[in-house]
């Protein structure tokens, strides 16, 4: 990771059972989440500076055109009885038409300068974000759910995007529309511009009552966004299993209380919001009545002409369509500094340890391995392996079984460090892993889990993961000894056939292509976690060929919960509640009649009853 940090390391809300994160306060600090953005804006001051000048000068240039207008009326008005100069009115004409069309190519390069800009902040925070999830720890993504990252990803961005987009130039234009209309108000007619400020007082106390309460509806819209994002992810990736259990009237009852929720903050915030619109209407209405009446008063008295009240109806509509412009804007700036607050959360995680520094290097991998007093906790209050100590002599197989929860998986998972020792050491070839950089430890690694990971594309692409330049032959030949070279040649497109909806592949066969690619990585080392478990007898046997040849001259360590498997282990670790309790080969653990001959012999027993 060669990119510059830009961020200090913060807190991550914990997330209670089942992942999702716990109901906490909503985004209150406004002011410091626009602070922040607009340091992470920072790159973009000058053209900002540019968009916020052609936005004030575009509705200067469109103030200016009622006092032109009121010049056009009076020409015209004084006209009627002695004749209209046509030269003076195609003069303020044109002077009008010149006005409108400069205001309106200013106002067109501001909203391009801020859509462009808001394009590239969000552009940027996404690949920040994407860089982000490489440095987070795996615990991390134990206590947030995929569905809350991927909506701080898509719905938190596009909403900072579109604050950005909006509330910057219609921000500085309402002010200096709603200030210039003032002004000219003033200059033009005292006595009609009080009668116009009054009528539409009462909208700025409105306008405060509603944004002094709207912030915290659109920050827990944003929120309860996330968390039903989180819920619809976890519950359809693995639908097959709600199914199975007849969980959809469980997962159904969830899903509308967190829709219900999503529901009512939504409500509220747009409810709010839908209020202003109606409101300044009202507002302008009163303005123009208020305007007519007194001017109308004023005509009457020889005190204005006809014009004044013809640039007052439009400097009143001036005047009052910023209350509106303005309160958009805030919420607008609201629901972006609720959306910036959860990005900033996720950027501002604590990231693994910086290693920039370590020089560490592994030379022509012998492959062996040494737990040495290891102990390690997800949490300091739960020590999961407490005192762990194994050798691995190069090229050696080693199984690694137990009941559940013995701590067999997290054993891999500090090899591959995954996760950091909270003490102990691990050390390969004599070497400590943590001296060595991640990346390190992962390239000596190849890996099968339980799980299968197959992405959108083509079998050819899914083989090849990470493994540039690889042979056709030896593409082919990892394929033969997995037992499916023969099933890809039947399909249309052979190895390219594109992996997706339409090509339903067994979960066999999506272990049988994982395997294949573990071959064809060819690591110094292999991590085998139930590699066997999801195909059939008949199957397995043949892959457990390939592997074994596979395994000649690696070091090897396999999970396995079918002990028939693991028969031939050089060497097999028997886990209990986070210790090493046995060690040995399959029959000198039978010949001791402890605990690992009691596992192998129910599972002998149950086969038989099979």
């Amino acid at each position: 990771m060669t990119e510059k940090r830009e961020y200090k390391t913060g807190h991550t809300p914990m997330r209670g059972p089942g992942g999702r994160r716990h109901q906490g306060g909503r985004a209150k600090d406004f002011k410091g989440t626009w602070k922040k953005l607009l340091v992470y804006c920072r790159s973009y001051y000058v053209p900002i500076l540019i968009a916020v000048l052609c936005a004030a000068a575009g509705t200067i240039f469109t103030l200016v055109g009622p006092d032109q207008l009121s010049d056009l009326t009076k020409v015209i008005t004084n006209g009627l009885l002695g004749g209209i100069d046509m030269e003076e009115v195609s003069r303020i004409g044109f002077l009008l038409v010149t006005l409108y069309v400069c205001g309106a190519v200013l106002n067109f390069t501001q909203h391009f300068i801020m859509t462009t800009i808001s394009q590239r902040v969000s552009r940027r925070m996404r690949s920040q974000i994407c860089v982000k999830i490489n440095r987070l720890p795996m615990s991390f993504y134990g206590r947030t759910s995929n569905g809350d990252i991927l909506s701080r990803v898509t719905n938190d961005v596009d909403m900072i995007s579109q604050s950005l987009n909006q509330s910057v130039g219609m921000l500085v234009s309402a002010i200096t529309l709603f200030a210039g209309s003032l002004i000219m108000m003033l200059v033009t007619n005292v006595i009609m511009a009080v009668t116009a400020v009054a009528a539409v007082f009462l909208g700025f106390l409105l306008m405060s009552l509603i944004t002094g309460h709207s912030q915290k509806y659109f920050s827990r819209q944003q929120r309860h966004l996330g968390e039903l994002n989180g819920q619809i992810e976890e519950i359809y990736s693995g639908h097959t299993v709600v199914k199975a259990y007849n969980g959809e009237e469980e997962a159904g009852k969830k899903f509308e209380e967190m829709n219900g929720k999503l529901k009512q903050s939504a409500f509220r915030a747009q409810c709010l919001a839908g209020m202003m619109q109606p409101l300044m209407i009202f507002i302008g209405n009163l303005g123009y009545v208020a305007v007519c009446v007194m001017g109308a008063v004023l005509t009457m008295n020889h005190q204005i002409g006809f014009e004044v009240i013809v640039a007052f109806m439009m400097y009143v509509r001036f005047f009052t369509q910023p209350l509106s412009q303005i309160a958009q804007a805030v919420q607008s700036l609201q629901s972006g500094a609720a959306a910036g607050e959860r990005v900033f959360e996720f950027l501002e995680a604590e990231e693994m340890q910086e290693e920039s520094g370590k020089n560490a290097h592994l030379d022509r991998v012998r492959g062996e391995v040494e737990f040495d007093h290891v102990k390690f906790g997800y949490t300091d209050d739960k020590v999961i392996i407490h005192d762990f100590s194994a050798h691995a002599l190069p090229g050696q197989k080693i199984a690694i079984v137990g009941p559940t929860g013995a701590g067999k998986t997290t054993l891999v998972n500090l090899l591959m460090r995954f996760y950091e020792l909270q003490g102990g050491e691990i050390r390969i070839d004599g070497v400590p892993t943590s001296a060595l950089r991640r990346e390190e430890v992962h390239s000596q690694f190849c890996m099968v889990l339980q799980d299968t990971w197959l992405f959108e594309g083509t079998i050819r692409e899914n083989l090849v993961y990470c493994t540039p330049e690889v042979p056709e032959g030896r593409m082919e030949e990892a394929c033969r000894a997995v037992g499916l070279d023969h099933f890809i040649h039947t399909l249309p497109r052979g190895y390219d056939t594109p992996l997706n909806d339409q090509l339903n592949l067994s979960q066999g066969q999506k272990q049988q292509l994982t395997i294949a690619r573990a071959m064809i990585a060819d690591k110094p080392m292999l991590i085998l976690d139930e590699a066997t478990s999801s195909v059939d007898t008949r199957t397995e046997q043949q892959i457990q060929s390939a592997m074994d040849a596979l395994m000649k001259g690696r070091t090897s360590f396999v999970i396995a919960h079918r002990l028939s498997t693991i028969k031939n282990a050089d060497l097999i670790l028997v886990l209990k509640d986070g210790d090493v309790i046995e060690s040995g080969t399959h029959q000198e653990l039978l010949d001791r009649n402890g605990f690992y001959a009691g596992l192998y012999n129910s599972q002998f027993e149950q086969s038989a009853a099979e």
